[in-house]
């Protein structure tokens, strides 16, 4: 039989085995966690509450809380067209182009 310090007496298999489990889990839910999160970490173009507006003739937006119109000099984006998120398709889209005064979509010249 073989005899050993407290110290450096080894633990019982199960408790080994539990511990690596618990460990196994908590690795497993954090890196879960870590992937859902990506996909709300993206930073929203507005806040809650509120939709994105464009400057007509430049790239400029603001935001303009729900139920309320356009300030002057600013108008929606078209339908299907509005961005989402900071530095999504629609996002990248309108930084080189604009909606002109009669509402059709053109591109910015270079410098503006």
């Amino acid at each position: 039989m073989r005899i050993t310090s407290r110290v450096h007496r080894p633990s019982p298999v199960g408790v080994n085995r539990a511990a690596r489990s618990a460990l196994g889990l908590a690795l497993t839910c954090a890196t879960a966690a870590a992937v859902l999160a990506g996909c709300s970490m993206e930073e929203a173009s507005c806040g809650g509450g509120e939709y994105p507006v464009m400057t007509v003739g430049g790239t400029g937006s603001a935001c303009v809380p729900n139920g309320e119109e356009p300030p002057e000099g600013y108008t929606r984006y078209p339908r299907g067209k509005v961005p989402e998120h900071v530095g999504d398709k629609w996002d990248t889209y309108w930084q080189t182009h604009t909606v002109d005064k009669d509402g059709k979509v053109v591109e910015v010249p270079d410098g503006e």
